[in-house]
């Protein structure tokens, strides 16, 4: 397993680059989220190091009325327009970098869940997936793994946080990078 302090490093510098990089194409996004919903930024609390609470950032890819849920049990047609786009070049998590640069995630870790996720959370503390920072991407993501198998994403998250080398890290996030894996899934079983 890597040294906490050097994931944090990797954390800090690969997040200030890429939001100083990307930097016009989030204001772009962000103002065609604004556009689109009046509210470019969704906030919401997740379950983050040691089961300590967090304000999860990213953009808003569904509509305001939505309710708060894992996405797999969102109705597809919650998501917005230009949200169809963005969630599938999986842009809508660079705010996410802020979360990192504030030591609340790590750019790679098994994905924050949310509070009402009682399954997931109950497997987790199973596998000591809590002892680590939540992230970005990682393991069950490159793998297409999403929060709607808990007990799959529980125990591939438990092989990637006691396995993880130095290159298995920015293995995740080139593989990503490159679009390997998905993200969430909404549910397709219904349109409105």
């Amino acid at each position: 397993m890597i040294n906490s302090k050097i994931i944090r490093f990797y954390d800090v510098v690969i997040a200030s680059s890429v939001l100083i990089l990307l930097s016009p194409l989030t204001l772009f996004i962000f103002f065609v989220c604004l556009i689109e919903s009046g509210h470019p930024l969704f906030i919401q609390k997740r379950v983050g190091k040691n089961q300590k609470p967090f304000k999860v950032y990213k953009f808003r890819t569904m509509k305001l009325d939505t309710p708060s849920l894992a996405s797999h049990l969102i109705k597809q047609g919650s998501v917005t327009n230009f949200g169809k786009i963005i969630r599938l070049l999986k842009l809508d998590e660079l705010p996410q970098l802020i979360n990192v640069l504030r030591g609340e995630m790590s750019l790679v870790g098994p994905r924050p869940c949310l509070y009402n996720q009682l399954e997931l959370i109950k497997l987790r503390e199973k596998y000591k997936i809590f002892n680590v920072k939540p992230g970005i991407t990682g393991l069950s993501q490159v793998k297409g793994i999403d929060m709607s198998n808990p007990l799959k994403l529980a125990e591939t998250d438990c092989i990637m946080i006691t396995k993880m080398q130095n290159l298995d890290y920015f293995k995740y996030l080139i593989l990503t990078f490159f679009g390997k894996g998905i993200g969430d899934k909404v549910n397709k079983n219904s349109e409105k």
